[in-house]
């Protein structure tokens, strides 16, 4: 029986690779010198598979792609060292275990064909989440054959599935000793010159993060707060993620080799040696009973706009009919007119975001419900909502008050107001106190993204006050 006997998780910033580095790779000593003492190890464990899951490989929504072609390579020429090539056997026998197995999860993964790839752009070489570990690897040992995966939209407890359909699938491999890296950053906001910005909540994010991984904590990590995994900018939480769900049902002995985070963003190196299969170790069960918990306590707190909301969408999705005005709600609902947002999460990620800014039904009500049924079903961002997803979808409703114009961004909190900007016949709104807005410019250049309105072109502003259900 195949088996995972260590995983690690490995930063990929290209600067510490020396050829891309020249020199500035010492500004991040630490950590070189702890995936150099990584690679020495898996050197010693002589493994005959390597198992590497990267956040900047091919990303789709709800699909995880795995490199399915007889060899794979990448260089690291948009980094200025096309000259550095690294090149491996693709492990075919194991990347068909993982698509087979991760089906049993009701999870979709594999590779992506000539016509997709054309389409979309998408390059099959190894991107750099995975040849910046490599290179250190490949330094120290080359006896291996390598499965390439990337991360995905897909909720968290999903990754956590899909891990466990990797273990399932190394089990079926006769005795071979396969090795699992999770390449991730951490923080890319710790400095006032980081990639993203600055922001306070990257070190709370780091420092949660590696306890996390010395304490094993994995339920923690997979009900990490999606407000601060934004205002933090992470990076490699969807690896980790995957990597636990690997090793679930084992005891694990977790070494932090490394934590800095020079330039601005957070590198962390850490083994996790992995001991004996234990089913009383299992979490993923205890994990999804925790979820189905907290959704209970949900539904029993909803206010009766949530409530209406998730009545409106269930039964659209269930029995294809839009509901009527229930009785019992309270008089502003049926009395008062006015545009309302419904929005719409699974597991913490948006599921969908339908609006208007301005009245269009009889009542406050009748908007919910039609809003309701258009943010699950027709947001074109996402495929429409499916049954068995209901039990798992969270709801709040924005009822917006009369916007006002306004001709300056400093009017403007993004706290307080919501922004819309216009420009002959377009428009784009963005609600108030959303997750990694925290700047009126920022708030404002994404409505203009949104109404396609390019740099340079006039446009007005008005701002408007919500009142927020949840």
């Amino acid at each position: 029986m195949g088996k995972i006997i260590s995983s690690y998780i490995f930063p990929h910033p290209p600067i510490i690779v020396p050829e891309v580095g020249h020199g500035r790779e010492r500004e991040a000593a630490d950590t070189i010198n702890a995936v150099k003492k990584a690679a020495l190890k898996i050197a010693e464990e002589k493994p005959g598979a390597i198992i590497i899951t990267s956040p900047h490989a091919p990303l789709f929504q709800d699909y995880i792609y795995i490199s399915t072609a007889p060899r794979l390579c990448g260089d690291f020429e948009r980094f200025g060292a096309g000259g550095v090539k690294l090149e491996f056997s693709n492990n075919v026998e194991l990347v068909e275990g993982i698509i087979r197995q991760s089906g049993k999860y009701g999870i979709h993964a594999g590779g992506v064909g000539d016509n997709i790839a054309r389409k979309y752009g998408i390059s099959r070489e190894l991107d750099h989440g995975a040849l910046v570990p490599l290179y250190f690897v490949r330094k120290e040992y080359k006896d291996f054959k390598l499965v390439h995966i990337s991360t995905s939209g897909l909720p968290l407890i999903d990754l956590y599935k899909f891990g466990k359909a990797v273990s399932a699938a190394v089990e079926e491999l006769g005795d071979e000793r396969v090795v699992f890296i999770a390449s991730g950053d951490l923080s890319h906001r710790l400095s006032h010159d980081a990639p993203y910005g600055y922001s306070e909540r990257g070190k709370e994010f780091d420092r949660l993060l590696v306890e996390c991984v010395e304490k094993s904590d994995v339920e923690r990590l997979l009900g990490i707060d999606e407000a601060l995994c934004e205002s933090a900018g992470e990076c490699g939480l969807r690896s980790f993620v995957i990597m636990y769900g690997a090793l679930d049902g084992h005891a694990l002995k977790p070494e932090v080799y490394s934590y800095e985070g020079p330039f601005g963003v957070g590198y962390s190196v850490a083994r996790i040696e992995v001991g004996q299969p234990d089913s009383g170790r299992e979490k993923l069960d205890g994990i999804q009973k925790k979820q189905s918990l907290r959704m209970e306590e949900i539904r029993k707190s909803e206010c009766p706009h949530v409530s209406l909301a998730r009545q409106a969408l269930e039964t659209y999705v269930k029995h294809g009919r839009i509901i009527g005005i229930p009785e019992g709600l309270p008089a502003g609902m049926l009395e008062e007119r006015a545009g309302t947002f419904v929005s719409i999460k699974k597991h913490g990620q948006l599921r969908g975001c339908i609006g208007t800014t301005a009245p269009t039904r009889k009542n406050v009500a009748e908007e919910i419900i039609h809003n309701a049924i258009s943010a699950g079903c027709r947001d074109p961002r996402f495929s429409p909502v499916e049954e068995d997803e209901l039990d798992s979808l969270v709801y709040s409703v924005d009822v917006l008050k009369k916007p006002e114009p306004i001709t300056s961004m400093e009017e403007l909190d993004v706290k307080r107001y919501g922004v819309i900007v216009k420009s002959g016949m377009r428009s784009g709104l963005l609600l108030p106190d959303l997750e990694g807005v925290d700047t009126p410019e920022k708030q404002v250049s994404i409505a203009l993204r949104k109404a396609g309105i390019r740099p340079g072109e006039e446009y007005r502003m008005e701002r408007f006050e919500v009142v927020r259900y949840k």
